[in-house]
């Protein structure tokens, strides 16, 4: 799973490096599979790595000693330089923040672990005390399903604090889709989706309950997708440098693979036209590039910048195998420009 999220050979041999690797990576999968963004992973994983190796140095040993350390290393996250300035309540919301990811993996670990809070009361209990009921034995809803089912009622119940509303018959088409519009702000499709769903649930139940004269479920719908609509017009050279060095150039196909995506980005070529390219199109003295068989018949000359050269070099000595043709660049290894953005898309780059 975690190939999904990351493609650096480096990233992905340094979480498995890790003593927690399989619990984390486990949790990634957790994620995944109750259709988390990728960027909760971006942010939760190194959180994971730095607390287990907080847990280890204090002498954790086995995969049933890092919850005894949870406190310790919250509490001195909130001390941190930076920390220290905030308010009582904002320092409580980052512990909140910091504890969450780990308690919620130590509990996809050892199911028996207690999670903080949970004790709290489902969200609008006192107003829908049935809806938990409702949810387990008429929708079929697992308990572990349920704690993350409350999730978006919570996110409701604190929005409505903030307004000023106090029961749930005040809520209205207007009053639900402003709150849509604030939470989402910044989330992926699948966590939309996730909300309105269990909005729609949650709307139909308090209807059937004659809390609501009318069935406000209607005014929350799915967000819309459009088929290619996330793929970027274009990406910036800062995105472009973090994609040239996710690549493996310790390897062959590295090798090829970055000579490959070089020129790509630095001269536009297509992939067909960088498969095309042979050896009697460098130019080495002059130190040109040419690309015959162009869109529309065209012949066009480059100048050979040094870094596409160096890397053609490196894999001509260190990598190519003897072909019998003069095809440097095997035909069908180029790299489409489509793989490169859904890789972008995906989020699956690490921050710099």
């Amino acid at each position: 799973m975690l190939e999904k999220y990351f493609i650096k050979p480096q990233t992905i041999d340094h979480i498995r490096a890790n003593w927690l690797a399989e619990p984390i990576e486990r949790y990634v999968t957790w994620l995944d599979e109750r259709g988390y963004g990728a960027r909760n992973v971006f942010r939760r994983v190194p959180l994971l790595l730095r607390f287990s190796t907080y847990a280890q140095s204090n002498g954790a040993k086995t995969w049933e000693d890092p919850p005894q350390h949870v406190h310790g290393f919250v509490t001195g996250w909130t001390r941190e330089p930076g920390q220290n300035r905030r308010t009582d309540p904002s320092r409580k919301s980052v512990a909140n923040e910091v504890r969450g990811p780990i308690e919620q993996m130590l509990h996809v670990l050892l199911p028996n672990f207690s999670l903080t809070g949970r004790s709290k009361p489902f969200p609008f209990a006192d107003q829908a005390p049935g809806f938990v009921a409702h949810l387990l034995a008429e929708r079929g809803l697992r308990p572990t399903t349920l704690l993350t089912y409350r999730e978006f009622p919570r996110h409701l119940e604190a929005y409505l604090k903030d307004v000023k509303v106090s029961s749930v018959r005040e809520l209205s088409p207007t009053i639900l889709s402003a709150f849509v519009t604030q939470q989402t702000a910044g989330w992926g499709m699948s966590m939309v989706g996730g909300l309105c769903g269990v909005l729609r649930v949650f709307l139909r139940y308090l209807f059937r309950e004659q809390l609501f004269s009318k069935d406000l479920s209607g005014a929350v719908e799915n967000p819309r997708k459009y088929r290619l609509s996330s793929i970027p017009r274009s990406i910036s050279w800062t995105e472009v440098e973090r994609m040239l060095a996710t690549v493996d150039r310790r390897s062959v196909v590295g090798k090829r693979d970055y000579a490959i995506l070089l020129l790509l980005v630095t001269y536009g070529l297509r992939g067909r036209e960088v498969a095309a390219l042979t050896l009697d199109d460098l130019d080495w003295e002059r130190e040109r590039l040419k690309v015959p068989e162009r869109k529309a018949g065209h012949f066009t000359a480059y100048p050979l910048a040094p870094i596409v050269g160096q890397a053609i070099v490196d894999y001509l000595k260190h990598g190519r195998l003897q072909q019998a043709d003069r095809h440097f660049l095997s035909r069908g290894c180029a790299v489409q420009s489509h793989d490169l953005l859904r890789h972008l898309r995906q989020g699956e780059l690490l921050p710099a």
